[in-house]
């Protein structure tokens, strides 16, 4: 049999709903179970048996036609690609933990303000309803299993008129958080949706509560009641009315409760509101079958029969990128994290997901409503993001994945920019001007400099004992590769990183050698601006020397090289035990292989984190403890560190492009460290090298502060030490 569709599913789901919502209005009328006890409320009390009816049926055709609404958006993740977002034996645990997450708004309370906010509109929503719930079921059961009376009822109650106060109260804050405080990333955003949202909510609430403060007054207010505390207290304020006048009020109160409830049920599938439920699940679907910091694979360029390759129309995303439009929660703080936004590109990461989302809803049959609304005068005529989305934004992305690191619901938007560019770089030959000089260095030199191979392992002619590997010579395999990298072989600056390694790994007693000549540019470069077929043809290349010569390990002293031969060459058959060098350098100090006796720097020293080795490899604190195990220094953080750091502006093939639109990236960045106060600032990435020593230059204090990579540092603070100059002999 031929499995149903996911939007089939919905609508079944819809039918069982509606027909499930008719019998339990029907069963009352038949059964006629009332609970005898004298602590217990009456259902539909004051409400006429025909608008009891009337209630049941329309409930049964909204909730419907929100089934129908939302298997509309159902079919739009259908017309995206495959991806294996599977439940699995092996991936359930974590699965379930990011559902968690999800639900329990844990991701949301990152920032403490709004993700308070709201938990109270969630969770407060969450327990009335399950309060609404259970008063059905106890309506239907036989007088013998009815539970609400009693004790069982005061504590319901109770609960019920305390998270109603909590709900309350979350909707009165996000109201005045964002109409009166108006943070930046919220006001560009506002809506007039928002306003439709928070007044039903709004609605829902008050009317709730008059509803019960109403049905009390109206009832005598018998004393049991005093456990539904708000209704108490608001029927004492109408308690001397006439009980027709209470009844009247009741069933005109009551009535407004339904009606928001119905509106609640429109809004839901057709606006932004719809991320209480796509949220948790696209955190549920958080685990992928590749490394964080690898990009999706492609098919070999060489051999594969597609005619066009990365994402321009809706179909070439996979119903998971799709998916992330609709649970989106707009909230920006993906904007407010940019380094490209910052500084004044024309990039927001955040409108990246909304356009696409725009693109999918306005080319659907039928058309379906955009995330969130869209100004008047914008037209979508074609099945193209391009329709929405300028090469210019996608050029202006550095990739440091702060946007994918800090978003609370997992929005893969990083993935969805890289995906364009393959299209833009691939099919259109639409790059900058700089990144096709890149372009022909990597292809006719195999280096981003466009340098003589054959200069590749000149920075280590001085020094003695370092095995350069020959292609097909009969020495032995050592037991790691120091993978030195097109900017450690090149660049003046990164070459002093290169010999502070290789020394380092000396006095460890490393057994290790170099490829020189036959190591090509790993193509990361390539990659991330979209050339796949220039990063496949280095990358099989470098694979074919690297099997060939026996390599299995592999120390890398570039995050960028680290990334790629870990995350991606695995893609293409390479498989090797790759670790970055401030790891290693860490290991070594641990295991004592690397004496720091009396090794000492007095500085003051600030780390600049490099977001391949962070945000896409998560490794923070072994560059840290690296610096952190030399004597006398001062470490000092910037305000944005760790998962939070800001990039440098390199990333993303970036370090090959102009930057002539707003603000440097390096230069905002290098303003942070100098504000600290440090006299160095550590690097662990030849990138971030570069550019924060070209910020701290444009500052005017390139006689006053220090840019090194953390090996040079150790190096110096270990050879400032005499007890340990003997340990090796050094070139």
């Amino acid at each position: 049999m031929r499995r149903p569709k996911p939007h089939q599913i919905v609508l079944t789901i819809g039918v069982l709903a509606a027909v499930g919502t008719v019998a339990s209005g029907i069963a009352p009328q038949i059964t006629h179970w009332h609970d005898e006890s004298p602590i217990a409320r009456e259902v539909f009390v004051n409400v006429p048996g025909g608008l009891q009816v009337a209630f049941y049926i329309v409930m049964a055709a909204m909730l419907f036609v929100t089934a129908w609404l939302v298997s509309l958006r159902v079919r739009n993740y259908e017309r995206g690609g495959p991806d294996d977002r599977r439940l699995t034996r092996t991936n359930a645990k974590r699965r379930m933990r990011d559902f968690r997450r999800g639900v329990w708004m844990r991701t949301l309370l990152r920032d403490p303000a709004a993700g308070a906010m709201h938990s109270m509109i969630y969770f407060g929503f969450l327990v009335l309803f399950a309060a609404t719930v259970l008063l059905e079921i106890d309506h239907q059961l036989p007088e013998a299993l009815k539970f609400l009376h009693g004790t069982v009822y005061q504590g319901y109650s109770f609960m019920a008129d305390l998270f109603g106060l909590v709900f309350l109260g979350g909707i009165v804050w996000a109201l005045a958080r964002r109409y009166v405080q108006q943070p930046y990333r919220i006001r560009i955003k506002t809506k007039p949706e928002h306003l439709v949202i928070l007044g039903v909510f709004l609605v829902i609430a008050i009317t709730g509560f008059t509803t019960e403060g109403l049905r009390i007054a109206a009832e005598g207010r018998p004393a049991f009641e005093q456990w539904s505390f708000v209704g108490w207290w608001l029927s004492g304020l109408v308690d001397g009315w006439s009980e027709g006048a209470l009844i009247d009020a009741h069933r005109w109160s009551w009535l407004a409760h339904v009606v928001a409830f119905i509106a609640f049920l429109v809004i839901l599938p057709t606006t932004m509101l719809r991320h209480m439920i796509t949220s948790p699940m696209n955190m549920f679907w958080r685990d992928k079958d590749r490394p964080k910091g690898a990009m999706k694979p492609m098919p070999n360029l060489m051999e594969t029969e597609l005619e066009s390759f990365g994402a321009y129309q809706i179909a070439d995303f996979t119903w998971k990128q799709l998916f992330d439009t609709d649970a989106c929660t707009m909230c920006g703080r993906c904007t407010s994290v940019c380094p490209a936004h910052a500084t004044g590109k024309p990039l927001d990461p955040r409108e990246i997901v909304l356009k696409v989302g725009e693109v999918m809803n306005a080319t659907a049959e039928p058309r379906t409503t955009p995330p969130i609304g869209v100004v008047d005068g914008i037209t979508i005529d074609a099945d193209s993001v391009f329709e929405r989305i300028t090469s210019t934004e996608l050029w202006a992305c550095t990739t440091c994945k702060a946007c994918d690191e800090i978003c609370p619901v997992n929005i893969e938007i990083l993935d969805k920019i890289l995906d364009m560019r393959r299209y833009l770089s691939l099919m259109e030959s639409d790059f900058p001007a700089s990144l096709g000089n890149v372009y022909r260095s990597m292809e006719n030199s195999a280096n981003v400099y466009g340098m003589n191979q054959g200069d590749r392992g000149d920075w280590a002619s001085d020094l003695d004992g370092i095995e350069i590997i020959e292609p097909g010579s009969a020495s032995g395999p050592h037991e790691y590769l120091m993978w030195v990298g097109c900017a450690g072989s090149f660049d003046d600056r990164n070459k002093k990183t290169s010999r502070a390694l290789a020394k380092l790994l000396q006095r460890a007693d490393i057994d290790f050698a170099i490829l020189g000549p036959s190591e090509l540019c790993t193509g990361d470069s390539a990659r991330r601006s979209g050339n796949e077929y220039i990063f496949q043809m280095l990358a099989m290349q470098n694979i074919e020397v690297l099997d060939g010569a026996g390599v299995t390990k592999i120390i890398t002293q570039c995050p960028h090289c680290f990334n790629t031969l870990k995350n991606e060459y695995p893609q293409l058959g390479g498989n090797y035990e790759v670790i970055h060098h401030s790891q290693f350098l860490a290991q070594l100090i641990d295991e004592g292989r690397l004496s720091m006796a009396g090794a000492s720097l007095a500085e003051r020293v600030t780390y600049h984190d490099s977001c391949y080795l962070g945000r896409h490899n998560d490794v923070y604190m072994a560059p840290r403890n690296v610096i952190g195990s030399l004597k006398g220094i001062d470490i000092v953080e910037m305000p944005r560190n760790g998962t939070k750091g800001m990039c440098c502006g390199a990333g993303g093939a970036r370090m090959w492009m102009e930057e002539s639109i707003g603000k440097k990236v390096n230069d905002e960045r290098a303003q942070e460290a100098l504000a600290t106060g440090a006299t160095r600032v550590a690097v662990a990435c030849p990138f971030c090298y570069v550019m924060m020593d070209d910020g701290v230059k444009g500052a005017g204090k390139g006689d006053d502060v220090v840019v090194q990579d953390l090996a040079e540092m150790l190096l110096e603070a270990m050879e400032s030490d005499p007890s340990v100059h003997d340990q090796t002999t050094l070139a």
